[in-house]
């Protein structure tokens, strides 16, 4: 029986599992882009898709959100079933989805791997004082288009913790780390991908088992989280406390990824 969270509640017409064609199949994904949120996941993720093994599932939004919105319930045999069937693929093909806000979602990594035990969970990770203003601007313009320019301050507390949070990567990772083992877990850091895609990119492919691809130049090149916003400014009091808060996360970081190089994190290098 479907959990108490019930999805159903939250993903619209357009999140409908689609049909499967014959002679394909349905199951699990092979990879679900877990995080982090403004860390151009929706880039690497259309990069990922670009190779000619991997099927671009169809019917479902830029972002499931499947398992998220259990915050209360449990999925259970119908709803794993259900999640399932989001991803037709031909034979030998290679099916995934990206929901960046599972990663900061505590109960999300169990549900996954009881539904997807197998899957790959792939991570990108962005030096956390540029997320944080990057989530922010965001988030504000859409309260003010939302509230008409009127503020609601208990919609901003929660989204300025929120956004706090989610660059807490070393917390994070523990919790996807308690459900995955760290083999089946591809961690990158978004400031070497913009560097070198196509390294990082191949890299990608290797951890996968895929054979090597060069997508199109102009997507490798493509433009991360452009924005015509007006990019939020931190006070220096508030850069000042968030490094602080941050420093203690970022060290623990490195000693369990020593792949990420805090060096590339201007206030933390």
């Amino acid at each position: 029986m479907r959990g108490s969270g019930d999805p159903d509640a939250w993903l619209d017409d357009d999140a409908s599992p689609p049909e499967c064609p014959p002679g394909w199949r349905t199951g699990p994904p092979d990879f679900v882009g877990v995080g982090a949120q403004k860390a151009g996941t929706t880039w690497w993720f259309k990069l990922l898709t670009a190779h000619p093994d991997v099927h671009e599932t169809g019917g479902q939004r830029p972002e499931l959100h499947f398992f998220d919105r259990f915050v209360t319930g449990w999925p259970g045999p119908d709803d794993v079933e259900r999640y399932h069937r989001f991803f037709p693929r031909p034979p030998g093909a290679m099916a995934g989805e990206k929901t960046p806000i599972y990663m900061a979602c505590h109960w999300v990594p169990r549900m996954l791997r009881d539904a997807a035990p197998e899957t790959r969970p792939i991570v990108l990770l962005r030096d956390p004082i540029a997320r944080y203003v990057s989530g922010r601007t965001h988030e504000d313009a859409r309260l003010a288009r939302v509230h008409r320019g009127v503020r609601d301050p208990a919609n901003e507390v929660r989204w300025v913790s929120d956004a706090f949070a989610k660059g807490l990567y070393a917390q994070q990772l523990g919790w996807l780390y308690a459900a995955f083992p760290r083999e089946q877990v591809l961690v990158l850091q978004y400031e070497r991908c913009v560097a070198d895609p196509a390294a990082q990119l191949a890299r990608t492919y290797a951890f996968l088992g895929l054979d090597p691809f060069e997508p199109p130049s102009d997507e490798l090149a493509r433009p991360r989280n452009v924005t015509r916003r007006e990019k939020l400014e931190l006070e220096p009091e508030r850069r000042t406390m968030l490094v602080d808060l941050y420093r203690d996360d970022v060290a623990r970081l490195a000693t369990l990824v020593p792949d990420i190089d805090p060096a590339l994190w201007p206030d933390f290098s």
